[in-house]
Order: structure tokens, then sequence, then C-alpha cells
């Protein structure tokens, strides 16, 4: 009887120790199962606090690409109003240069350059293809040249006026007939500067703003009427004695330019002709006023009085 109790007694330890062996077990799954899933949820919160960053960044990033965006379209809007406010006031009120009493250019400020030249053509409009050969080489050299007209010839040829309008160079006034005007009356002085103002702005929509007097010799008159019509009274400070040449000489593009560069010194006003061996010489004596450091001045950048 004793021995059957005992042996029951050890069944029953045995049969209790497998049990609270198999319960640590499986509380250690029981963990293990909870602490993956706590990682697996715990890594997916971190998963989402790393990704939130970057989606908060990305987001951050294309706000501020936007932003950046906005920003650059309305500074690009005010420096666009700033140019054009810049330009019209360059236009206007700013101009970088003037003549002085012996028509040569002039800066107006001490930075600005003061190498330059102010080309010229008189006598016309002559010939489409003389001016279109012209207008070619100042093309190529990135110069503006102001063509002083004469109203006879504009009226004979009003679409080789507008030729020169289109093509984007100045055009100024030359007098209706190309006389001395110093000793003439006030009226007759009006009547040869104002006729070809008319005649000038009705062809190309613009009135000129710069006066020469044919042959240099405007007067007290000229100059005054001149002023009253908003005009710049100039006769020019270099002369390429290109209107003394025939046609029959020799060599005349090389003596234009002797006769240029012999007299050449910054702020140049060069006064030459539409005639048919300045258009072949002119190429050459850019070149040469260009490997001399010399600049072109633009009209337009030159002072010129109010019209009253």
């Amino acid at each position: 009887m004793g021995t059957k109790t005992a042996a029951i007694l050890f069944t029953a330890c045995l049969l209790l120790s497998a049990c609270t062996a198999t319960k640590p077990e499986s509380a250690a799954t029981s963990n293990q199962q909870d602490s993956v899933a706590s990682d697996s949820s715990n890594s997916a919160i971190d998963q989402s606090n790393v990704s939130s960053p970057k989606s908060s960044s990305k987001q951050a990033g294309s706000d501020d690409h936007n932003s950046a965006s906005k920003t650059n379209a309305q500074n690009d809007k005010t420096s666009e109003s700033n140019e054009t406010g810049a330009a019209t006031s360059a236009t206007t009120n700013n101009k970088m240069y003037h003549l002085d009493k012996a028509y040569n250019v002039i800066p107006n400020q001490q930075d600005t350059e003061k190498k330059v030249v102010l080309l010229t053509f008189d006598d016309g409009p002559k010939e489409a293809a003389m001016i279109n050969k012209i207008i070619d080489v100042l093309d190529k050299h990135k110069a503006k040249a102001i063509f002083f007209v004469n109203g006879y010839r504009v009226k004979k040829h009003p679409e080789l006026l507008k030729l020169i309008h289109d093509r984007g160079q100045p055009i100024g006034n030359h007098s209706w007939d190309h006389i001395v005007l110093k000793n003439k009356s006030e009226s007759e002085v009006k009547k040869q500067i104002e006729t070809v103002q008319k005649a000038v702005k009705d062809i190309t929509g613009q009135a000129p703003v710069f006066f020469r007097p044919p042959h240099g010799a405007g007067g007290d008159v000229g100059r005054k009427v001149a002023k009253e019509n908003g005009l710049l009274y100039m006769t020019w400070s270099v002369g390429s004695l290109d209107w003394t040449m025939k046609k029959n000489q020799p060599n005349k593009t090389e003596a234009l330019l002797k006769n240029v560069t012999e007299q050449l010194h910054p702020g140049s006003n060069i006064l030459m002709h539409e005639l048919p061996w300045t258009a072949e010489a002119l190429d050459s004596l850019l070149t040469r006023l260009e490997q001399k450091g010399y600049q072109f001045v633009d009209p337009q950048g030159i002072e010129v009085p109010a019209s009253k």
C-alpha cells in the first residue's frame, strides 16, 4: 500500500513538473509574439515617424519651391517693372551723353565710357542699295548712326526714308532744300526745318530730334528754330571729307580712313555722306575704330532739348 501511494505521488510530481515547464514556454512564446508585435508596431510607428519627416520635408520642399517660385515670379515682375521703368527713365531723363560746344560727345557721368564716336550720314535718302549696304555694315558692328535727310529727297522717295526707319536707324533733320540757313529770315528757316519734321513724322510716326544745318551754317536763327522744335542742333567735329572725293579718284577708302583717324579723338562726331565710296569704306573704318578701342554711341543716349 505504501509503495503504491509513493508511486502515485511520484507520478503526480512528474505531471506537476511537466505542467510547470510548459507554462513558461507558452508565456515566453506569448511574450515573444507580443514583443514581435510590439516591435512591429514600434517599427511601424518608427517608420511612420521616419516617413513623416521625409513626407514633411518633401512637402516643405514643395512648399518652399512653390514659395520660391512665387517669390521669384514676384521678383521677376518687380524686376521687369523696374527694368521698364529704368528704360523709360533712361529714355526721358537719364541720358548718358551730351554734346559740347564743339559738338563732341561728352559723358554725363565719370564712369560712363569716354572713348566713343558718333556716326552720322548726310544728304539722303538716295538709293535703297546703298542705304542697305551702309546699314548692313552698321548692324555687323552693332552700331547706330544718325541719317540726316533732306525734305526734297524724302518727298521724292518716301519709301527710302521708311527703309532707314524700319531698319532701326535714327533719322535727323537736314533741312528741306539743303541751303545755307544763316542768312535766311526766321520764317524761311522755320519752313525749311518744320516741313521736314512733319514729313518725317507723317511717314515714320516719329519726328526727328537731331538737326544738322546744311554746310554747317545755321546761324542764331537756325539754333532758335531747332530748339523750339525740340531738336538738338549740331554740326560735326571730325569730317571724313568723302564729299570732296570724285568717282574716278583712286584709293578713296584709304583716303577716307586717313581723314578720319588723323582727327580722331574720344567723343568724335563723324560726318559722312550717303556716297558709294563711303559705303564701300565703312566696314574697314568701323573695324579700325574698334581696333583702336572705340565704341559707337547710340544716338538715343544723347541729351536733346525739350520742345516748347
